[in-house]
């Protein structure tokens, strides 16, 4: 799929300077959306909107279609008339980076309040009345994930095992007297966790529709693989390859590389390709049906895992004794436009790349990824620079795996400086905005920039560092660093390189369908 030249920003809903502690779906993010428009922006993407296990991280969500509710807004629910607004009075504000601990002891039970006060009232209470019925719809239409997810959520909280694999035997291996048992038991727990999702759809979905209204985009991400600890691997234990035990056989990763040199081990449970093809790749087709209802572009976080994937015994404690095992590929991709018809999806191609995963993202029409600051390391490195762009590229000055471009640049060898300032001209010890005009410039259709390098912050704004398991994605932007002044910059790189022309997104509905 082609799409329009522009330009957008990377930051995640939980980066924003929001109330409560973490950003979320509320006045910052609308607030946010008046900037990107002002800036002549028509891209926002955003990370997997997932509910987060461990580490925090939306790379290791506990749910493959579950928005994660510390993103809901607790501001819009009082407007709503969910909660009285000197319930949410003393949470903490719109500074600081998000404390996640902090957020799960003092939000999440409010979340949970309002919830309950929706269920005792919208039957009856007229204003709640339009709501009530988009939620019963929702809970009909949603019902082949949130049933399960409700449950998992559910249990997990009831039995704080951290895990579901040492939950009561009867209930991991999901028998049904035992789960028919457990729902009648925790019924009002899981009305409420069917709550918070209707809640996140309804804000989701107000904030797509004001994103529409500007022609602003919004393109999401989602994992290739899913956590062990999730409702997906519990719900489907035979689309991944566990043992009798229930226990992973194999786990999935990538091998030695820029970022480790032992690999990285995520410990994900790799997929039963074979079971999956059987079923005519039904769980892969309802995920990117949710996918494409969510985004209007959808990016396919380690791309190259669809040709073939690096397995690692479960029983290894690194990833270096992994081998590469074949995936699908193309016929997983035939059979999602079969059903689903054209695909706007964009293939993070970074890493290990050979001829055959390049054929298979060149087969189906999708763009690559290119980031600027691998760019300038060596010659091999050079299809990092826009010089070597093709239109069908999404062009980062960063990602959010990177560090901020001038932290990269603080940290980098005279000589990768050197050739910074060979190709953008000399920049006062401080290259981001020159490159961010590079990529702006480039042929690519999409050039995206991190919030942080828009801001010109250095590592103490860093997202994540692969392969260290603790102490990522708790930035926040800083309350009102998104100024009319930044805007007009942004906007005037947009009118000298012609990204300006795209046309408006379609309006969300008011419920999803799987």
């Amino acid at each position: 799929m082609r799409f329009q030249r522009s330009t957008g920003v990377l930051l995640h809903i939980s980066s924003l300077a929001s109330y409560g502690g973490i950003g979320d779906l509320g006045p910052a993010a609308h607030q946010f959306l008046d900037f990107l428009a002002a800036a002549r922006q028509h891209i926002w993407q955003v990370l997997p909107l997932c509910p987060t296990g461990y580490g925090s991280s939306p790379y290791a969500g506990s749910s493959a279609f579950a928005g994660n509710p510390f993103l809901i807004s607790l501001e819009y629910l009082s407007d709503w008339g969910w909660i009285a607004g000197e319930r949410i009075a003393n949470l903490p504000g719109r500074s600081g980076n998000v404390n996640f601990d902090e957020v799960e002891k003092r939000k999440l039970p409010l979340l949970r309040e309002a919830a309950q006060n929706f269920l005792d009232r919208a039957a009856h209470d007229p204003a709640l009345q339009g709501q009530w019925q988009r939620f019963q719809a929702f809970c009909t239409q949603e019902a082949s994930w949130l049933d399960d997810y409700v449950h998992y959520a559910v249990f997990r909280s009831h039995f704080n095992t951290g895990a579901w694999t040492v939950w009561p035997d009867l209930i991991r291996r999901r028998d049904p007297a035992a789960l028919a048992e457990a729902t009648a038991q925790f019924a009002s727990e899981l009305a409420v966790e069917q709550v918070l999702q209707f809640a996140f759809e309804e804000q989701w979905r107000l904030l797509r529709n004001a994103a529409a209204k500007r022609k602003i985009r919004i393109l999401g991400d989602i994992a290739i693989f899913v956590s062990m600890d999730s409702a997906d691997v519990w719900a489907n234990p035979h689309l991944f390859e566990l043992d009798a035990d229930l226990q992973p056989i194999h786990v999935a990763g990538v091998p030695p590389d820029y970022f480790s040199p032992t690999g990285q081990r995520w410990g994900n449970p790799v997929y039963r390709w074979d079971v999956l093809a059987e079923s005519g790749y039904g769980w892969w087709v309802q995920r990117i049906r949710r996918s494409c209802m969510q985004y209007d572009i959808v990016r396919l976080d380690h791309f190259r895992g669809f040709e073939a994937y690096w397995s690692i015994p479960a029983k290894e404690e690194t990833a270096i004794n992994g081998e590469w095992v074949k995936a699908p590929g193309k016929q997983l991709f035939d059979r999602l436009e079969e059903v689903l018809g054209p695909l706007p999806l964009v293939a993070e191609d970074l890493g290990v790349i050979t001829p055959e995963v390049d054929a298979l993202r060149l087969g189906k029409g999708m763009p690559c990824m290119r980031v600027l600051q691998f760019g300038f390391s060596n010659v091999e490195s050079h299809n990092h620079l826009p010089h070597q762009f093709v239109p069908s590229t999404v062009s980062y000055t960063g990602t959010h795996d990177n560090d901020t471009t001038l932290g990269w640049w603080r940290t980098s060898p005279a000589t990768e400086r050197a050739a910074v300032e060979t190709y953008v001209g000399p920049v006062s010890d401080n290259p981001v905005w020159p490159l961010i005009r590079a990529s702006s410039a480039s042929a690519a259709e999409l050039a995206l920039v991190p919030a942080q390098d828009l801001l010109t912050l250095g590592s103490e704004a860093r997202m994540n560092t692969p392969a260290v398991a603790s102490g990522n994605w708790s930035w926040r932007a800083p309350e009102n660093s998104f100024t009319l002044e930044l805007a007009r910059r942004l906007a005037a790189i947009v009118e000298v390189t012609d990204r300006d022309n795209d046309p408006l997104p379609t309006p969300v509905p008011s419920t999803s369908t799987s």
